[in-house]
């Protein structure tokens, strides 16, 4: 009786080189940059491997590259299909349109504006863009019908052998463009792709490398899977970082990441939209909320890297300008700075007066106000939004309020209701 055995799928340094000598001609070598001021503010060598800086401005030009090249000529006369929530689907795009083949992609309904219109600014007349769902798992599973129907190929963002290995090429870069030995390497993982072609290349060429895996804390799928030493799914998560947004990381990236990664960490969302400003304001670097995972992580590691060659994958810059006022909005949150409450104001003349004269600190700012006057009531209720200078104002203010009677209700801790106001 003969028994059946199967091998976990790792990529090896020469599929990884196989894949750096194919994609050559679309991917460029992006700089390794060191940044003064997280050098400065860290007390470490900080590198940031710019993979904003692509053609599609994003990593995932390499990945879905190498993989659509690796297609028979019947293969790609049928035609291509991918689900992605923006950068894949660019990187199969910009492909695509290269080799002269004919893609779907498909989308999830919200995903910004900007990356469904630069998909299809590389993709031109040769694919065809279909928004479905609410989520990457949507998209996936209406293209993975369209890929049974009509025979196509799909192209996996993250559980493909092949995109592993593309997307390892960045390892092979890192390696050959720094002579001092990495200590650390922090990557963004979404469905695991990235991390997995990491942990091939850096395996071979610096097995001392820890190699620190980098989630939204809103979507904490590899972390939890890790945990819970087995692949899981999550059917609530935050779909802000929409880059890193998955419920499910793939089934071989997890056996990779599981074993290969050092640590495994999550980032609150307002502190990675706090490390998007200050990379604007003070670096002129434009990056997603993915982008800035891995600069945000550094926070939480600061004693473990003092002294120590960090790089920091900054694996993206398509970020929407509409987006701003959310991602500053989180950021002030993150800080404590911006507070929600419900105000009962009495129905009186000068009630509004009183409070900005007596209630309001100096430096403190009203930044939303909905009221609706009730005329059989004795106070209206009225939604404030206050933004402070000091997070320490918080408490006086709001002791304020309760002195003079205004005090309502404090929403920041309500997710119930406060989820209508950002």
């Amino acid at each position: 009786m003969s028994t059946i055995t199967t091998t976990t799928y790792f990529p090896e340094l020469d599929d990884i080189q196989k894949a750096a000598s194919t994609i050559k001609e679309v991917a460029m070598v992006t700089p390794l940059m060191n940044s003064i001021r997280y050098s400065r503010r860290y007390d470490a060598n900080i590198l940031l491997k710019r993979e904003d800086l692509q053609r599609v401005r994003s990593y995932k030009i390499r990945g879905a590259f190498n993989k659509i090249s690796s297609l028979t000529k019947e293969e790609l006369e049928k035609g291509v299909v991918c689900a992605s929530a923006g950068n894949h689907a660019q990187g199969v795009a910009f492909a695509c349109h290269h080799l002269g083949i004919e893609g779907t992609v498909y989308m999830p309904s919200v995903t910004p504006k900007q990356k469904v219109a630069q998909t299809q600014m590389f993709g031109g007349d040769h694919v065809k863009i279909v928004l479905e769902g609410d989520t990457f798992d949507d998209s996936y599973k209406a293209a993975m019908e369209t890929c049974t129907s009509e025979g196509k190929t799909f192209v996996h963002p993250f559980e493909d052998p092949k995109t592993i290995e593309g997307q390892g090429t960045i390892g092979l870069e890192i390696f050959k463009q720094t002579d001092v030995p990495i200590d650390y390497i922090f990557v963004a993982i979404g469905g695991g792709g990235l991390a997995s072609g990491l942990c091939g290349a850096m395996k071979a060429l610096s097995p001392k490398t820890k190699i620190i895996g980098v989630e939204p804390a809103g979507a904490p799928s590899m972390l939890s899977s890790i945990q819970n030493n087995k692949n899981t799914e999550i059917f609530n998560i935050d779909k802000f970082i929409d880059g890193a947004a998955v419920q499910k990381v793939g089934d071989l990236n997890f056996d990779i990441c599981k074993e290969y990664l050092s640590d495994m960490y999550t980032v609150p969302e307002g502190l990675v939209c706090q490390t998007i400003l200050d990379l604007y304001n003070r670096d002129a670097i434009v990056v997603e909320p993915a982008g800035a995972l891995t600069l945000a992580a550094l926070e939480f590691y600061k004693d473990k890297i003092k002294g120590k060659n960090v790089v920091c994958i900054v694996s993206g810059s398509n970020n929407d300008i509409t987006r701003t006022a959310e991602i500053k909005e989180r950021a002030l949150l993150y800080a404590d700075l911006k507070h929600y409450f419900i105000v009962r104001f009495p129905q009186r003349a000068g009630a509004l007066k009183q409070f900005v004269g007596e209630v309001l600190g100096p430096n403190d700012d009203i930044t939303h106000f909905e009221y609706s006057k009730k005329s059989s009531r004795e106070n209206g209720p009225a939604v404030v939004g206050i933004e402070l200078k000091d997070k320490n104002d918080l408490e006086p203010l709001v002791s304020r309020m309760k002195a003079l009677n205004f005090f309502g209700d404090y929403l920041n801790d309500k997710p119930d209701l406060f989820q209508f106001l950002i």
